[in-house]
C-alpha cells in the first residue's frame, strides 16, 4: 500500500502554497497516486468512479454502487469512504457539496481550481521505487517470455494477444502494446498490431501499468536480420545512453533526491531548485542523433521522458521547461529507421538502474556520445536477439 504520510507531507505543502483547504483526484493515475487503489470500471472514461481527496485527512467520495468494494479491496484503512446515491448527483456535484473550500481538483468541479497532478507525483518515494522494481521485473519477464517463442510466420496481433494474456496473469494492464514485423516496423513508428506476419524481424514495444505505475520497454527479435539492423539499433542505443547520461547530469541539481524529502520544493510549480530541464536533455538527444549519423531522426517520433504515474509524466521537446527530478523513472525511446532502443530506468543520486530487466536477455555495452557536461561511461543496454 501507499505510504500515506509521504503523500500527506507533499499535499500539505501544496495546500499551504496555494491557500487551499482541500484537493481532489478522480483521474485514474491521480487516484492511484494518492491512495494506491484503482477507481476504474470503464477504461474508456476520462475519470474513474471515485474521487480521492485530502484536507488534512484522506477521503474518498463515490456512489453507493462502488463504496463497499473500494473500501474492502482498493483502499488503505486510513482512507475514509463516503457514498452518495448513484441516481442523486454526479461525482463532481458530490465532491463540491462535501469538500471544504477553497479547493482544487484534477477534473471539472464547479468552483474548484484545476490541479495538474504530474508535478505533485514527482519525485518518486522510496515505496514507489520498490513497487516500480517489482513492476519492471514482471513486465520484462512477461514480454521476454513471449518474444522467445515467436516465429516469422506469426501475425502481429497474435503476438500482442500473447503479451496481453501474459501480463494480465500477473495483474498488469497493457494500455500500449505495439508489434511491428519487418515491413511495418520500417514504415511506421507506432506499429499497432495488424494481421501481417512478422517476417524477418520484429519490434515489440509495451507500456504496462499496475497500481498506477507505468513501465515501458522494447525488444527486438530478428530471424533473418537485415544487414542494416545492427547498425541502426546501435545508433538508437547510443542515443538512449546519451539521454540517460544527460538525465543524470540534469538531475544532479535536483534538491529533492532522497524520495521527496523536501515536500515544499516538490510542490513548487516554479521549481527554482531544478534549473536543468527536459529541454536540456532533449538538446543532448538531438546532438546524439547528429553524432551517430542520423541527424533529424528525432523529428519522426517523440523521444520519451519521465515515467511514473503516467506512461510519460512529460515528454521532452526542444522547449520543455519541466524539471528533471530524482529519484525518478525515465523511459527514453529513440528510433532509427526501423530500429528502437527503450527501457525504463530509475535515476537517483547514487545510482541508475534498469527497471525493465530480467538478466535473461542479451545486453551490449553502449557509450554515450561525448558531449559537454555528461558522462561517457558505457551503459549496459538491451541488445537485439538474433535467432
Amino acid at each position: 500500500m501507499v505510504d500515506l504520510s509521504a503523500r500527506a507531507d507533499r499535499l500539505d505543502a501544496y495546500l499551504d502554497e496555494r491557500g487551499l483547504e482541500s484537493v481532489w483526484f478522480a483521474k485514474p493515475n491521480g487516484f492511484a497516486w494518492i491512495t494506491g487503489g484503482d477507481n476504474v470500471v470503464d477504461s474508456d472514461a476520462a475519470i474513474g468512479v471515485a474521487a480521492a481527496g485530502y484536507d488534512g485527512e484522506f477521503r474518498v467520495i463515490t456512489d453507493n454502487i462502488e463504496a463497499g468494494r473500494l473500501a474492502d479491496e482498493e483502499l488503505p484503512d486510513a482512507v475514509s469512504v463516503e457514498s452518495f446515491p448513484w441516481h442523486a448527483r454526479s461525482l463532481a456535484e458530490a465532491v463540491a457539496e462535501r469538500s471544504p473550500a477553497p479547493a482544487a481538483a484534477d477534473f471539472d468541479v464547479p468552483g474548484f481550481e484545476r490541479v495538474e497532478g504530474g508535478r505533485l507525483r514527482q519525485p518518486l518515494t522510496e515505496e514507489d521505487v520498490e513497487r516500480y522494481r517489482d513492476l519492471g521485473r514482471e513486465v520484462a519477464a512477461a514480454v521476454e517470455t513471449v518474444c522467445r517463442n515467436i516465429e516469422p510466420e506469426d501475425p502481429e496481433y497474435e503476438v500482442a494477444a500473447g503479451i496481453d494474456i501474459s501480463l494480465a496473469s500477473r495483474d498488469v494492464d497493457t494500455p500500449v502494446v505495439l508489434v511491428g514485423g519487418a515491413e511495418r516496423a520500417q514504415r511506421y513508428r507506432h506499429y499497432t498490431p495488424s494481421d501481417a506476419a512478422l517476417g524477418d524481424y520484429a519490434l515489440v514495444s509495451v507500456t504496462a501499468e499496475r497500481a498506477g505505475l507505468y513501465a515501458s520497454m522494447t525488444r527486438t527479435v530478428a530471424f533473418d536480420a537485415p544487414d542494416w539492423l545492427e547498425e541502426r539499433h546501435r545508433a538508437a542505443a547510443r542515443v538512449e545512453a546519451t539521454a540517460i547520461a544527460a538525465t543524470e547530469a540534469a538531475a544532479a541539481s535536483d534538491l529533492t533526491d532522497g524520495a521527496g524529502s523536501d515536500a515544499a520544493d516538490a510542490a513548487n510549480a516554479a521549481d527554482a531548485a531544478a534549473p536543468d530541464t527536459a529541454g536540456d536533455v532533449f538538446d543532448a538527444i538531438r546532438s546524439a542523433y547528429d553524432a551517430v549519423g542520423f541527424a533529424g531522426e528525432w523529428r519522426n517520433h517523440h523521444q520519451g521522458g519521465a515515467a511514473g504515474f503516467a506512461g510519460r509524466e512529460w515528454i521532452a521537446t526542444p522547449e520543455s521547461d519541466e524539471p528533471v527530478r530524482s529519484p525518478m523513472a525515465y523511459a527514453w525511446n529513440p528510433t532509427v529507421q526501423g530500429a528502437k532502443s527503450e527501457d525504463t530506468h530509475l535515476v537517483a543520486s547514487d545510482r541508475t538502474e534498469t527497471l525493465t530487466k530480467t538478466g535473461q536477455w542479451p545486453t551490449h555495452e553502449v557509450e554515450p556520445v561525448d558531449l559537454d557536461g555528461i558522462s561517457t561511461e558505457p551503459r549496459e543496454l538491451i541488445a537485439p536477439v538474433i535467432r
